[in-house]
């Protein structure tokens, strides 16, 4: 009788020790502007999911090496938050993700949402957050001096001499690194393409070598460029983001040409920072200045994980899509969504400005997104910071620009 409740309590033992087995995957990401609302994310999830363990990544600038290294030893992250467009037809197209065809999550996200995420007919990856590039400015500022938020070029030369004026610096500067003003070149081409040729016809037109980067009007380019160089901190080549948000948040600048991630740091800063959000505008006719905003980031899951490794990072894209994956998002994140009726009201702000001014004027779609890799993170993102850092010509920039593209696409 001792013997047989010997075994049966070393069989119990052994059952409780053999739990299921908790898998471990990891999550690679880029936006490290609010690492802090990721984190709390992947914590619910883990509540949630208490078998799945998400080790989290971040790389966020230039991870292309990173990430290409990892890819040709077959060790790409399970869940990897891409840059829409060209990223996730980059990464489709090597075979690199999981094709999330007839899956519920994808069912769930807006249909205007998809061409960001698909590839030669094929949806690979989750579309999270629409976001919006352009002026963020201080209301407060703007109210004490009788200044309206402007609408045309012209009102923005007058608001920036009327702050040069009071003391007060216009734009907030970001030149010791190369990623926003990487953006704010391809925003102001981008504007100007609306008097050249549709979109489409421009990225078919630099993939075939017939069209030039220089097929705007480059001097307009450039000359905005200038201005923008010229109304920013007179110590800009060593401001790198904090330095912006901070200069943004305490007041010492008016505005800042950035995405709204930079209103959450610069609220950070300052907590009681009243802003507002605008379009940059490029011209003189209010109709076609309009925000930068498309789907900014996605989530894949990679082929080359295994099948239960797989389905972890799919739980995982499952809960995001959930009334309180979606929630969270929002509230600690601070990111719009992609979904289908997703309620993003608690974001206030510049928030609705943004959804406001997309609703009554359209927007921009971020070109950048679909230019080749290289072009983007090397020839627009330094091309632009040597520029205005005096290192190098317009010009240069255009060749270099039209150089790596046709390498890029032979």
């Amino acid at each position: 009788m001792k013997k047989i409740l010997l075994a049966l309590l070393t069989a119990a033992v052994v059952l409780t020790s053999c739990g299921p087995a908790k898998t471990e995957i990891e999550l690679y990401y880029y936006k490290q502007e609010n690492q802090d609302g990721l984190k709390l994310l992947v914590n619910e999830f883990q509540k949630d999911n208490p078998n799945i363990s998400v080790k989290l990544l971040v790389i966020p600038n230039d991870a292309d090496s990173a990430m290409s290294t990892r890819a040709s030893q077959g060790e790409l992250p399970a869940i990897m938050q891409m840059q829409s467009y060209a990223r996730v037809q980059e990464y489709a197209s090597k075979g690199y993700l999981v094709d999330l065809s007839g899956t519920e999550v994808i069912s769930k996200v807006v249909d205007s949402s998809l061409p960001a995420v698909t590839y030669d007919g094929k949806p690979y990856a989750l579309p999270m957050d629409f976001a919006g590039i352009g002026i963020i400015y201080n209301k407060d500022i703007f109210a004490d001096l009788g200044l309206e938020p402007p609408e045309t070029y012209d009102e923005l030369e007058v608001v920036c001499e009327e702050l040069q004026a009071a003391g007060i610096v216009p734009f907030a500067a970001l030149l010791k690194e190369n990623w926003s003003v990487g953006h704010f070149i391809t925003m102001v081409h981008t504007a100007l393409l609306q008097d050249v040729c549709s979109y489409d016809d421009f990225i078919a037109g630099m993939n075939s070598g017939d069209l030039s980067y220089g097929c705007v009007d480059t001097n307009r380019l450039f000359s905005i460029l200038d201005f923008y160089g010229a109304n920013m901190n007179s110590n800009a080549a060593e401001m790198d983001g904090a330095a912006q948000q901070r200069s943004f948040g305490t007041g010492e600048a008016a505005m800042m040409v950035q995405g709204l991630w930079g209103y959450i740091d610069a609220m950070k800063v300052n907590p009681d920072l009243n802003a507002g959000f605008i379009p940059f505008p490029v011209f003189n006719d209010p109709a076609k200045n309009k925000l930068y905003a498309d789907v900014d980031s996605c989530f894949g899951i990679s082929a080359q994980a295994s099948e239960e490794e797989k389905a972890a990072a799919m739980a995982f894209l499952d809960w995001l899509s959930s009334e309180k994956g979606q929630k969270l998002w929002v509230e600690n994140y601070k990111l719009t969504l992609s979904f289908k009726g997703a309620d993003v009201s608690s974001l206030g702000g510049p928030y609705d400005d943004m959804m406001a001014s997309v609703g009554e004027k359209g927007s921009l779609p971020w070109l950048f997104s679909q230019y080749p890799t290289v072009v983007f993170e090397d020839a627009c993102k330094n091309g632009a910071q040597q520029y205005m850092l005096k290192s190098k010509t317009a010009s240069q920039v255009i060749a270099d620009i039209d150089s790596q593209w046709a390498a890029a696409t032979k």
